[in-house]
């Protein structure tokens, strides 16, 4: 007898990431993971490593990190913040996410997401880059910045969908990316594993 196609169960999909911001971004295309988890690894960048290679690396790492089936589908990101091979991770502290805002005032920079799926023995990944522009921030304006707190646990001491948005005037490139997760990339290559928009276990 031939099993009915709505009666396929599809893979069930892990998201490896404690990120709020990319659990609601999936919830914004219809995908609901089955499981949250979040990799314990060092993201301490290797000496002289270029930005591109840093968050590849670390999206990779945060994959085979983590426990999963052969039948599950584990997704796994990192994004990070770069001007020119400068590499400016998550302040550890209101000064040097002053530094870095200070760094960024008036001038472009990238922001770079990687998107790691590891389905059964495959491991695929995809870099998305965004150009974004950020407007000159005078001292004031950075002051009142830091002490709303927005810049902590953010990648370049900021978050694009936040109090910074008032600095960013443009981008060239995916702003969910941007946010955190690449949403068209990120859709397609969950596709390709058999989970696409409302696929969610009852």
């Amino acid at each position: 007898m031939t099993t009915p196609l709505a009666a396929v169960e599809r893979p069930r999909l892990i998201l490896g990431s404690a990120s709020p911001r990319r659990l609601d971004l999936l919830a914004q295309i219809g995908i609901l993971p089955d499981q949250v988890r979040q990799a314990d690894i060092d993201e301490t960048p290797l000496k002289g490593e270029l930005p591109d290679r840093y968050v590849r690396r670390i999206a990779r790492e945060k994959a085979m990190a983590l426990d999963s089936g052969m039948d599950d589908v584990l997704l796994c990101a990192d994004t990070t913040v770069a001007v020119g091979r400068r590499i400016l991770g998550k302040p550890a502290s209101r000064a040097e996410a002053g530094d870095f805002m200070r760094l960024m005032s008036g001038r472009r920079h990238r922001v770079l997401t990687a998107v790691v799926i590891r389905h059964g023995d495959k491991l695929r990944d995809r870099l998305v880059e965004t150009t974004v522009r950020m407007r000159p921030i005078t001292a004031a304006e950075l002051d009142a910045y830091l002490d709303v707190g927005d810049w902590e646990g953010k990648a370049g001491g900021y978050a694009i969908q936040g109090a910074a948005a008032a600095f960013i005037p443009w981008i060239q490139g995916s702003f969910s990316s941007v946010v955190g997760l690449p949403l068209a990339e990120t859709a397609a290559m969950l596709a390709s594993c058999g989970i696409t928009r409302k696929e969610v276990r009852p």
